[in-house]
């Protein structure tokens, strides 16, 4: 079995591109997925809690594991390892795209996968720091930081179409088809009808 998975850690972004991917590459390599679990949540979430988890908890051996990228499984040095070898130890594949890294249970797919968790961390922890530095340069300057006052993060991609909302919510049309049609989440559009007091 062909297992692809697909992740982003916001709203904002989409799984389209890596999606797109995968698509391209099986058609390349004449493979065929068999099965896709996507979700948005951030990539430090304690595996566990994501549907990566219950994904794992499926695979067997021979199975193979696709992905856009090794950073779409985990964020974290420790986490990720642990799905990387959890994988190895029962004989899993996993492809990732980005790169053309084939990991299996030999000594080289185990150098290499702690060598790219490492840099992985202190490339976001450099990432981190600079933003940080930028920010309070910033804010020393007199900057206001933030969202503007009364609009909600999670909704202000919405606004200004509460009118179009109204009405496919008056024809009947579903919350996962009003999320398709602004490329939104589900539960983005469920916060925003909410907040917005929409029948």
């Amino acid at each position: 079995m062909l297992y692809a998975y697909i992740r982003v850690s916001t709203d904002a972004q989409s799984v389209e591109n890596q999606r797109f991917a995968i698509e391209n590459y099986c058609k390349e390599n004449s493979m065929f997925v068999n099965k896709w679990v996507g979700e948005t949540i951030s990539g430090k979430t304690n595996v566990k809690k994501r549907k990566l988890g219950g994904l794992m908890t499926k695979l067997k051996k021979g199975d193979a594991l696709i992905c856009s990228e090794i950073s779409r499984l985990g964020r974290d040095m420790l986490m990720l390892m642990g799905v990387l070898n959890d994988c190895m130890r029962k004989g899993v594949k996993i492809i990732a795209i980005k790169g053309n890294y084939r990991l299996e249970n030999n000594i080289h797919s185990k150098i290499f996968a702690m060598a790219y968790s490492i840099a992985s961390e202190i490339e976001r922890e450099f990432i981190s720091q600079r933003t940080k530095e930028a920010l309070a340069r910033k804010k020393a300057e007199g900057v206001k930081l933030g969202h503007p006052l009364g609009v909600k993060n999670k909704n202000r991609k919405l606004l200004g179409k509460e009118r179009k909302i109204e009405i496919l919510m008056q024809n009947k049309t579903s919350i996962a088809e009003i999320a398709r049609t602004f490329k939104v989440n589900r539960t983005t559009v469920s916060r925003f009808i909410k907040s917005m007091e929409l029948p």
